[in-house]
């Protein structure tokens, strides 16, 4: 699951992409209003995490500009006001939850599974190509031979390439996506995944193949 936090607080901000990392999400870090505009309205997010109080735009009117660009990805508001209208204004605002400073991390991690629930159910919860299937909401990728829980970043490049079966995903992309834009991973790791993906392919006989284009990306393929 991909995040975009938008906290101009760089402890706070630093210390929740470490609790946020250390869950298995892929997190981007920005600290104002205009840089977190421009992030969700060009990047690909799972949810965004976005504090009221910052430079530049405030939160409320970052989340109504992206509304208003037509961006559906879920947002939990931050907000260091406890008052029921602010709670209310963000709601209205188009948010999907909020948090009132300060919060507990758990709770946090609590209300980001909530709103994956909640987006599997508008959704189908399996991805089918060939003979294989991938459940969305437990990770399992499995045949008629058997079955493989995938780890976190596994279930996205596997994901990736079941929503787009044939098309092919640049390495870029997947690096974007899964590691974020400030990851110090180096693009090889994406071969390393593929190569987890392969084996656990051949394991459950899947009739689809990931197929590498070079210089360009990998794809899903099922032969007719």
């Amino acid at each position: 699951m991909r995040l975009l936090l938008a906290e101009d607080e760089k402890e706070l901000s630093n210390a929740l992409c470490m609790i946020l990392r250390h869950d298995n999400y892929s997190v981007d870090a920005v600290y104002d209003g205009n840089e977190a505009l421009n992030y969700i309205t060009s990047g690909e997010y799972d949810a965004v995490i976005l504090d009221i109080m910052m430079p530049g735009m405030n939160g409320i009117n970052v989340l109504k500009e992206a509304r208003r660009r037509g961006c559906a990805t879920p947002v939990i508001i931050l907000t260091a006001k406890a008052e029921i209208e602010d709670k209310v204004l963000g709601l209205d605002s188009g948010a999907d939850d909020y948090l009132t400073k300060p919060f507990s991390s758990s709770e946090l991690l609590a209300r980001l599974r909530a709103l994956s629930r909640r987006k599997s159910e508008l959704t189908s919860n399996e991805l089918k190509s060939g003979n294989i299937t991938l459940n969305q909401a437990t990770g399992v990728l499995s045949s008629s031979k058997g079955e493989f829980k995938l780890a976190n970043k596994e279930f996205q490049m596997m994901q990736m390439l079941m929503v787009e079966p044939g098309r092919v995903i640049p390495t870029d992309r997947f690096m974007e996506r899964i590691w974020g834009w400030d990851s110090d991973a180096q693009i090889n790791v994406v071969w390393v995944y593929i190569s987890y993906l392969r084996k656990k392919l051949t394991a459950l006989e899947s009739t689809a193949k990931i197929i590498a284009s070079r210089s360009l990306g990998y794809s899903l393929e099922v032969p007719r």
